[in-house]
């Protein structure tokens, strides 16, 4: 069961760390699209990251749900 709650933890750690990432990256695009609001390209990676960010966020609710089952 340790081994579980370990796993667990090492993949919420990697998950936070692609949040922090991906938040960067998101903050460098909005960023650029204050200077060019039109560019097609810019809005495309927006999306983009927006989508990774939701399903990261997903992964991390999931991830703290199974160390909570596995804590219990």
């Amino acid at each position: 069961m340790n081994d579980y709650i370990n796993r667990y933890q090492r993949q919420y750690k990697n998950a936070l760390k692609t949040y922090e990432k991906l938040e960067k990256i998101k903050a460098e695009i909005d960023f650029k699209l204050k200077s060019n609001p039109v560019c097609s390209h810019l809005h495309k990676d927006l999306r983009t990251v927006n989508l990774d960010i939701k399903i990261t966020l997903n992964e991390i609710e999931h991830i703290e749900s199974h160390i909570h089952q596995c804590e219990s």
